[in-house]
């Protein structure tokens, strides 16, 4: 049962990738979904056998790497952090397979596609179920490869081939800190398995790394390149870059990446590791910090953001800022129970948007939409319930989350976490403002499509309506379900695959608030989505005064080219290293320098030695002769001025003068015999 979830994604990868062309496009999505769907049965069979019934199983499946220094066996680890992610990623997917069938049914590539969304998800369930490292990297590289290949699913597209490229470099950033992580977690444990390293870490809090001279302590080193890779995968503030480009490729692709697979990678990472991260409290400010500000700027920057998917990517961004500073405060079981909520209603945003695009012919600008609520009221209405659950309306799943994270927040009462307490309630406002304001451009207002747009647009058929409707009522009910047993107090829920310290513990000061701070994300979230409707149906013309004065249209630039983060990345540091790289290192120290000092230099300099040696055979016995003569008078002379030194020094100095004088004396015989009239007179002479 626990190999086939591995196996039966892959198997159905396969089938539709190398035998697509004789199944067809009907028997590559029926062998897909028929595979996916039995994953989902059984991973719903490990959770409740590993979960509810805390059963925690590892499988060694057989060796992999065996040396003298290390071995790493290709295993399973199965525990409740696990079956969750099993239960999201296996859900989600098999929700977006069928999605994709209707909306991707007008593709000649559709096997081609729905290949890759099964490879994508066997790498995803390699990752969480890694028992090591090293097999989790295999995972972590394969969601890295397979998001390049989705992504450019469309490669005759310029912006979509930009889009993949520019995924795959960042992320490799982020792996460059795995890799690291890896080498110095092998350095201080000399091992790379998760049950001995976690284990051995509270033997090792005085271990020293020495970098450069400077000793570093080992897990603050290990924890901040985990975190590094996170970053990458999770697109937090500074790696961020690749997430909102990556809505060039097709919708179900956007929809798996963002809700339940790619970027739930790195948070995954940093709960699995939380034996490790709970002894760097430097580590876990940085962590803190680092995704209140993520969660900040992404929220700014969807506020004026006219594509449609970017919007919702950006709120992707802002959400994993929340899932992040909830770990760095030890808060590890509600950034993963946030996680499992924001898939749910991320992918039906995500699907309901691209039910919208499939109706209105590929348009994306919200700008050439509105008046849809009634001409697409069943995606409306789904697209009203992901948006309420997003900016936390009352009793919806992402209210039993968020409001959590940031009563933690505030109850920790240190600088990191009112920091990022702040900047989350402040968010809250930006998430539910750019929500109503999405809602309100595409459904609400006045309509500025084309006629024939509204005219040949159609509500979701039921093969896109079915998922739209599952992950609705997963939007509306996990959240209320899951509360008590994933964050309620004395759970055992999550056993020991997460762990927190006893003076991290922050279960009984969130009971101790006052109710207007538990009301204060509430009161911020309904602000923002009245606000947003106030101005758009009724004070528009303030909004665009607002954005026609001076200091209006500098903010929008400003946020609407999200921070001007792409021009300091290409204009300053792309550009730089490029400059440097072509007119420093490659002009005047590869062509230069090594060149000169390398194989130009000692290929001129044999040639010119060969060049002298061949005058040697000059044909003339004179020649000969003269040399002769005068190799006999240097060595005789040597031998006497010269009598202390050894045999082989009186031979080297007397090669190297033979070498000198007879160049010399062929160089000047050459110019000499060169002239006609000289060589006439030469051999009338003798």
């Amino acid at each position: 049962m626990y190999l086939l979830i591995l196996t039966l994604p892959l198997l159905g990868a396969i089938s539709a990738g190398f035998f697509g062309k004789f199944i067809g496009r009907n028997g590559a999505m029926l062998v897909t979904i028929l595979c996916m769907f039995i994953t989902f049965l059984l991973a719903c069979l490990v959770f409740y056998e590993v979960a509810l019934s805390g059963s925690p199983t590892y499988i060694i499946l057989f060796p992999w790497i065996k040396s003298e220094m290390i071995n790493v066996y290709w295993g399973c680890l199965f525990d409740t952090l696990t079956s969750i992610m099993l239960i999201v990623v296996i859900c989600v997917s098999l929700l977006v397979h069928i999605f994709s069938t209707e909306y991707m049914s007008g593709d000649p590539h559709l096997q081609r596609f729905m290949s890759y969304l099964s490879l994508f998800t066997f790498f995803m369930i390699i990752l969480v179920t890694a028992d090591n490292f090293v097999q989790m990297f295999v995972g972590w590289e394969g969601v890295g490869l397979c998001s390049y290949l989705l992504i450019n699913f469309w490669f005759n597209r310029l912006q979509a081939n930009k889009a993949a490229i520019k995924a795959m470099l960042v992320n490799r950033v982020g792996d460059i800190g795995i890799i690291f992580a890896m080498a110095a977690i092998f350095y201080t444990f000399q091992s790379l398995e998760y049950a001995i390293v976690f284990a051995s870490v509270p033997a090792v809090l005085d271990h020293t790394v020495t970098i450069c001279g400077i000793p570093f302590n080992s897990i603050t080193i290990i924890c901040l390149f985990l975190f590094i890779g996170a970053v990458g995968k999770s697109a937090q503030l500074g790696l961020h870059t690749w997430l909102p480009d990556a809505m060039e490729g097709p919708t179900p692709v956007s929809a798996l990446i963002h809700a339940a697979t790619m970027v739930t990678a790195g948070v995954f990472l940093i709960a699995r590791c939380s034996p490790i991260f709970e002894y760097s409290s430097t580590v876990l400010f940085i962590v803190t910090i680092v995704g209140a500000m993520t969660a900040f700027f992404a929220a700014t920057t969807g506020l004026l953001q006219n594509d449609l998917k970017r919007v919702i990517a950006y709120s992707t961004c802002s959400q994993l800022g929340y899932m992040v500073f909830a770990c760095g405060l030890s808060a590890y079981p509600v950034g993963v129970f946030h996680l499992a909520n924001h898939a749910f209603f991320k992918a039906l945003l995500f699907l309901s948007a691209g039910s919208v695009i499939h109706a209105m012919s590929d348009e994306q600008d919200m700008r050439k939409m509105g008046g849809l609520a009634q001409v697409l009221p069943f995606t409306y209405a789904m697209m009203f319930l992901g948006s309420l659950a997003l900016m936390g309306f009352p009793f919806l799943t992402g209210f039993y989350s968020k409001d959590i994270i940031l009563e933690i927040a505030y109850s920790k009462y240190t600088f990191s976490s009112h920091f990022a307490y702040w900047l989350g309630l402040i968010s809250a406002f930006f998430t539910a403002f750019y929500s109503m304001r999405l809602l309100y451009l595409t459904f609400l207002s006045k309509t500025n499509a084309y006629k024939q747009v509204i005219l040949h647009s159609h509500d979701a058929p039921i093969i896109m309506a079915f998922p739209l409707l599952v992950l609705a009522m997963g939007s509306m009910f996990f959240g209320y379900i899951m509360k008590d047993m994933c964050i309620g107090i004395g759970t055992d829920f999550w056993g020991n695959s997460l762990f927190i310290l006893p003076k991290a513990s922050y279960y009984f000061e969130i009971e101790l608030l006052p109710g207007f701070i538990k009301l204060l994300p509430v009161i911020f979230s309904l602000s923002g989505a009245f606000s947003a409707y106030f101005y758009y149906h009724y004070n528009f013309k303030i909004l665009i005064d607002l954005k026609l004065s001076p200091f209006g249209k500098m903010l929008y630039i400003f946020f609407n080219r999200k921070w001007l983060f792409d021009k300091i990345y290409t204009a300053f540091i792309s550009q730089t290293i490029l400059t440097l790289c072509y007119e420093i290192i490659y002009k005047n120290v590869d062509r230069g320098i090594l060149e000169d000092m390398g194989p130009l230099n000692i290929g001129n300099t044999f040639a010119m030695i060969y060049a002298y040696i061949g005058k040697l055979q000059s044909g003339y016995l004179m020649h000969y002769l003269k040399t002769m003569f005068f190799g006999g008078i240097i060595l005789f002379m040597f031998s006497f001025v010269l009598p202390w030194s050894s045999l082989e020094l009186q031979t080297f100095i007397f090669g190297f003068v033979i070498l000198v004088i007879t160049n010399v004396s062929f160089i000047y015989q050459d110019n000499y015999f060169e002239q006609p009239e000289t060589v006439i007179t030469i051999k009338h002479i003798i």
